[in-house]
């Protein structure tokens, strides 16, 4: 890449960071004061929309009581959304070292301290949420928990910022249906809203972020980009739902994970989801070779 490419884009990505900076502080929320947390709970309305639950049209699913299904629908948006505060910390985690190694005088660093606030927000209003409700943080399996500590070391460049989109794009992807479904709570509705909204800004820099870094990655360092995008990727997917969410509604826990896998509503709601972020980083060259495997076990890819 030429030095006068280089200018450029160095000049594009402050750009980008400065109008995000500007949409952040024309628009953001607070949950402790944009959200009525007392506001009652609605009878007869859901939490997650019932065609999304991993169980839906399985065998288990046609002997769960209605009341069942609404429960295991609360436990399930609970895992979902503690899943999203650890991989929303682990970006943080990176943005940190990116501001720790660039010039703080520029837009660019001041747009990941932003992101960095709003992320702080959104975790507080995931666990917030799951309090409110009276279910579990549940998050990944503690095993996933500790392999993820080595992403902040390992994880740089556009491969960093790929496997975090990945978690927050099938999120967000998840959040635009919900976000308007008036079968579920209001207070559900309302904090997928406030994520789809500040999100847009976070998926556009990382996106960005993604681009620049795969155009000037050599062939070795693209294939480190692949690999370490696809592990990631398929953690975050195994990660969603929690296997203690079925014990939590009186189901045998690996029973009814073993018939959510194989239940083709529950993957078909999987490649939905990941829709988007897989065209994209097909796009990007991050989507190929002996990696796909493990893509394809994600349920983000068909098989």
């Amino acid at each position: 890449m030429s030095r006068a490419t280089q200018v450029a884009k160095v000049a594009d990505r402050e750009k980008t960071a400065g109008r995000l900076l500007k949409s952040s502080a024309d628009k953001f929320y607070d949950p402790d004061i944009d959200i009525d947390w007392d506001a009652p709970v609605t009878d007869g309305l859901h939490y997650h929309p019932e065609h999304r639950i991993s169980l839906y049209g399985t065998k288990l699913w046609d002997e769960m009581t209605p009341e069942q299904r609404v429960e295991l629908g609360k436990h399930e948006i609970a895992s979902i959304a503690s899943t999203g505060i650890f991989f929303e910390v682990l970006l943080m985690q990176m943005l940190l070292k990116q501001v720790y190694k660039h010039d703080p005088t520029t837009d660019h660093v001041h747009y990941m301290l932003a992101e960095i606030a709003d992320e702080c927000r959104h975790s507080t209003m995931f666990g917030k949420a799951c309090k409110r409700f009276g279910v579990p943080a549940y998050g990944p399996r503690s095993w996933i928990k500790k392999l993820a500590v080595v992403l902040p070391v390992i994880g740089k460049g556009p491969s960093a910022y790929a496997a975090i989109l990945v978690a927050e794009e099938v999120l967000d992807r998840m959040q635009r249906e919900n976000m308007t479904d008036p079968a579920l709570q209001p207070l559900i509705r309302m904090v997928n809203r406030i994520h789809v909204l500040e999100e847009a800004r976070h998926v556009t820099f990382a996106r960005q972020e993604v681009v620049q870094g795969m155009a000037k990655a050599s062939w070795v360092e693209k294939q480190y980009h692949r690999i370490l995008t696809a592990v990631v990727s398929y953690f975050v997917a195994l990660s969603l739902i929690n296997p203690k969410v079925y014990q939590a509604v009186g189901l045998n826990r690996r029973q009814a994970w073993k018939a959510a896998k194989a239940n083709p509503h529950f993957q078909e709601t999987m490649r939905y989801w990941g829709e988007r972020i897989m065209k994209f980083l097909g796009e990007a060259d991050l989507v190929g070779g002996p990696s796909m495997v493990l893509w394809r076990r994600s349920m983000l890819l068909p098989k």
